[in-house]
């Protein structure tokens, strides 16, 4: 899933760049991307709840496939809107493949779930490399485009995800019997305080991440650098957003979830003031650094944090509200990073960001004062 992420993320705005008469309309596919992720979401997790994690993960490596081969056929047709449609079909996986970092603490101890979610996002290591690298190499394998041999490779990636989650071993849903509990209502578990940090944080920390993420490929295309030096800025990023959860989760349980999600807001801070002093290569490439850390404090952070707000009865409803939200978020960001970055410019997108950080580092504080109680004890205050 990272390396798909990866690679779409480094070639789907110059594409949109491409194939829109209007060039604002940049950023759409990849907004569109995240647009799936939103509406999928809820019901991704619905239909695991019901029909098994591991149905699902092989139903969406099927969407997957099916939106590269759509890919190729957009690009060969010049058309946009076909692209857009392919790019849905990428965030409809996603939003399936999204719930991996849930599974992982269903099937380890309970004092092992922080580590277990932190080593599923460090998958995005590898992805970091494989990804940007894929689109960069795979340029002159088609005619048609210099990013149609991408999406060949995409194809190949899905496959192999299908082939690996045929092998997987998932514990299936247990029946479900007629009158059975569901747990408390959805308002009442997205009232509680632990839930509002949590979700905040994994929100507004993948805002502020994507916003200027999805700039940049335009920020630098616009100061007529090199593809070269794209795919190398974002594949550092991908490192950074995803090196860190080797150790994130022993962060977490050394430092508490609290003072790791202000770290994360430190660093998005550190992002904007590297972005704002200059725009060589180099200052890309640090501020992209400085993103995906924070980032992935913010988001496994939160994702951490989530996992206290829900008993097993409320889980896939918790967890499908949660994405929504964070997913919603993220799909503003994605199609607005186009129109900020045509119309006012790249200061702005940076600037624009900084009510988001200020948020979750306001958040993560509020949670410091609470640092003696549980997060079972704060949700009930």
């Amino acid at each position: 899933m990272f390396i798909c992420s990866s690679l779409l993320i480094t070639v789907s705005a110059l594409i949109g760049l491409d194939l829109a008469e209007n060039k604002a309309l940049a950023t759409l596919p990849l907004a569109l991307q995240f647009i799936a992720v939103m509406t999928c979401s809820i019901p991704a997790s619905l239909a695991m709840g019901r029909w098994g994690r591991r149905n699902g993960f092989l139903f969406a490596a099927c969407i997957g496939i099916a939106g590269a081969c759509l890919a190729l056929l957009a690009i060969y047709a010049g058309s946009l809107w076909i692209f857009c449609i392919a790019t849905f079909c990428f965030g409809s996986f996603t939003a399936f493949g999204n719930y991996y970092r849930f599974t992982a603490p269903e099937i380890v101890s309970a004092e092992k779930k922080n580590v277990a979610i932190s080593w599923v996002m460090a998958g995005g290591v590898i992805a970091a490399f494989i990804g940007p690298n894929l689109a960069r190499w795979s340029q002159n394998m088609l005619e048609i485009s210099i990013y149609a041999g991408a999406f060949v490779v995409v194809i190949g990636v899905y496959l192999l995800s299908l082939l690996t989650v045929t092998f997987m071993d998932l514990p299936t849903p247990a029946p479900s019997k007629q009158g059975a509990s569901t747990g408390r209502s959805l308002s009442q578990i997205m009232a509680q305080p632990v839930f509002i940090v949590a979700c905040l944080c994994a929100t507004l920390g993948y805002a502020t991440m994507n916003l200027v993420m999805t700039a940049t490929p335009l920020a630098m295309h616009s100061h007529e650098m090199a593809f070269s030096d794209t795919a190398f800025v974002i594949q550092w990023h991908v490192v950074a957003m995803f090196a860190p959860s080797f150790v994130t989760g022993n962060l977490i349980n050394f430092f508490g979830i609290s003072k790791v999600l202000l770290a994360g807001a430190f660093l998005c801070l550190l992002c904007v003031i590297v972005n704002l002093t200059g725009e060589s290569v180099w200052h890309f490439w640090s501020a992209l650094v400085l993103l995906g850390l924070g980032w992935n404090f913010l988001f496994v952070g939160g994702t951490t944090l989530l996992t206290e707000c829900y008993t097993e009865a409320e889980k896939s409803k918790t967890q499908a509200a949660n994405d929504f939200i964070v997913f919603s978020t993220v799909s503003v960001t994605a199609l607005s990073s186009g129109v900020l970055h045509h119309y006012l410019g790249w200061s702005v997108i940076n600037l624009s960001v900084l009510p988001f950080i200020v948020l979750c580092g306001v958040s993560a504080l509020w949670l410091v004062t609470q640092k003696d109680k549980t997060p079972v004890e704060i949700s009930v205050k």
